[in-house]
């Protein structure tokens, strides 16, 4: 058979082929490949936790185990606190900061479902050995989260049961993406090219506002001495400060000792996570504590103080060197409830070192 009926045959049986393959839907074709997966195996891999309680298992946890298993498998990311911890989220805090330039978004701050929570620490956390966790540590750790942003008391269980009974701060500050309706029939229309609207003059000019000056500019000197007072004026009266025997002589503040404010500042890095201590500091986790030494308990503005630490506020304690030095000993033993989960400073002269350095930062 000559190359040139071969070839003509070849061409036939190819355009035969591709005609078949074309005039038949691809997604009609059997390929006999796998198995329909069964409902146990739909089951096992089906754990996502909806909005609404959907997927929850049964199970419970408290805030105590929560907290223990937080140090285990989650504070070498997130903190202690969960302050965070290096470039890793941060969990807690970041109250009424959504609006600020840089905002914290958090569990507290941000979220708005509870169960996005439970459903991300059971299927993803311990990062790098997820789905560890039984679903009672799951809602321990979930409780435990709850309370350090300050969402439940320290005595809290997490359950089935109670689970939509928490309701988030931030459940309504989400809403349904309408741009469907509301911005493609704006872009949908053919654009304007020319005549689109009214003719633009300008009214008035800066030179009009005396926003801009107009010939030479004044310049001020900076260095101009006082005059001095008019001749046979009495020079104390013309100042308002009063008269060296008038003021009456204030009590001397004993000095700080530098090596214990010093020591101090070396505990203090256990708290600055949670804490600010400069003057005007921004509240963190726990309020700034600029002043803190002998000012009336719960008083820093704009930060949400836990029901214990209110109740002790309006019943006029003052964080006296002595109430210092018993909070700081043990927090939770000195104020059941307290959300400050830090366990204390068990040695007495690190607690001196800590009220000492406080101290230094005062008006």
């Amino acid at each position: 058979m000559s190359k040139s009926v071969l070839k003509a045959l070849a061409a036939t049986t190819l355009s035969g082929a591709l005609a078949g393959v074309i005039a038949t839907p691809l997604m009609a074709q059997t390929y006999n490949l796998g198995r329909a997966a069964l409902p146990a195996e739909i089951a096992a891999w089906d754990i996502a936790v909806e909005p609404d309680g959907t997927g929850l298992p049964e199970g419970s946890g408290d805030v105590y185990d929560g907290e223990e298993l937080w140090v285990e498998s989650c504070a070498s990311c997130h903190g202690d606190f969960g302050e965070g911890a290096g470039a890793f989220p941060v969990i807690a805090g970041g109250e009424g900061t959504l609006t600020d330039r840089r905002p914290v978004k958090t569990v507290g701050s941000y979220w708005p479902y509870l169960s996005t929570v439970w459903d991300y620490v059971h299927r993803s956390m311990p990062f790098g050995n997820a789905q560890i966790l039984s679903a009672d540590e799951t809602y321990a750790i979930t409780a435990y989260i709850l309370y350090s942003n300050g969402l439940v008391d320290d005595d809290f269980v997490l359950s089935r049961d109670n689970f939509l009974d928490v309701e988030m701060p931030n459940a309504d500050g989400f809403y349904i993406d309408d741009r469907i309706d509301s911005e493609v029939p704006q872009f949908s229309a053919e654009p304007c090219m020319s005549d689109c609207g009214e003719a633009v003059h300008i009214t008035r000019r800066a030179t009009d506002l005396q926003s801009t000056p107009e010939g030479a500019v004044t310049v001020f000197a900076l260095d101009r001495q006082p005059e001095a007072p008019a001749e046979g004026t009495d020079d104390a009266a013309m100042t308002d400060e009063p008269m060296a025997e008038d003021v009456a002589a204030e009590p001397e503040t004993p000095a700080l000792d530098p090596a214990l404010v010093a020591a101090g500042e070396g505990l203090w890095r256990q708290c600055r996570s949670c804490h600010t201590v400069d003057n005007g500091g921004r509240n963190g986790t726990g309020p700034n504590l600029f002043g803190v030494v002998d000012r009336a308990a719960g008083a820093v503005e704009g930060f949400r103080y836990s029901n214990p630490m209110q109740e002790v506020a309006a019943e006029g304690l003052v964080w006296t060197h002595e109430e210092l030095d018993a909070f700081l000993a043990d927090p939770r033993g000195y104020m059941r409830g307290t959300r400050m989960s830090f366990r204390g400073l068990r040695d007495e002269a690190d607690r001196a070192a800590m009220i000492a350095y406080l101290q230094s930062f005062a008006e």
